[in-house]
């Protein structure tokens, strides 16, 4: 199997500020907003936009890790935050790569237990392949593929950090 590099490192920096901006401006009203991203790899991807977020603006950052069984998402979803922790505050739930949105529409139900004051969604990479009715406000790249091609983002240790298809 070949890896089309579709993402490179800087490029995929350059998203992470982008994004971080635009969050910026969509709450640049509040006092302190949530980043949720749904583990593994969104919950990196959320403390990246955490980090540059933390750069840019005073709001104050909460992180939250989103534990969700992803070959059985009716499973109960786990956080690292409490739902008081985030009760009325405004919210940004993060994965790498938006498939179907099977994931991502499971967890934004898990979120819609408590009145939150914003609810937004920010994904790296947008497949284009929804079965439900779920989309990224937030998004680095748009990608129409096959449903056979794969999108994997890889997020080094050592700061080398790409996405590709395969």
């Amino acid at each position: 199997m070949s890896k089309n590099i579709i993402l490179s490192n800087q490029e995929i920096e350059h998203t992470i500020k982008r994004i971080a901006y635009q969050i910026y401006e969509t709450f640049v009203d509040e006092e302190e907003i949530v980043i949720a991203g749904i583990a593994s790899n969104g919950f990196t991807f959320a403390k990246k936009i955490a980090d540059a977020l933390n750069k840019i603006s005073t709001l104050k950052v909460s992180l939250c890790e989103v534990r969700i069984n992803k070959q059985n998402p009716e499973l109960p979803i786990n956080t690292s935050l409490t739902k008081e922790e985030y009760t009325n505050k405004g919210l940004i739930l993060v994965d790498d790569v938006l498939n179907s949105g099977t994931t991502l529409i499971y967890a934004v139900r898990h979120f819609l237990d408590v009145p939150l004051k914003k609810f937004k969604t920010a994904v790296l990479v947008d497949r284009n392949h929804k079965k439900y009715p779920v989309k990224a406000d937030f998004k680095g790249i748009s990608l129409s593929t096959s449903s056979l091609e794969h999108v994997q983002v890889v997020f080094d240790e050592n700061g080398d950090n790409y996405a590709y298809l395969s």
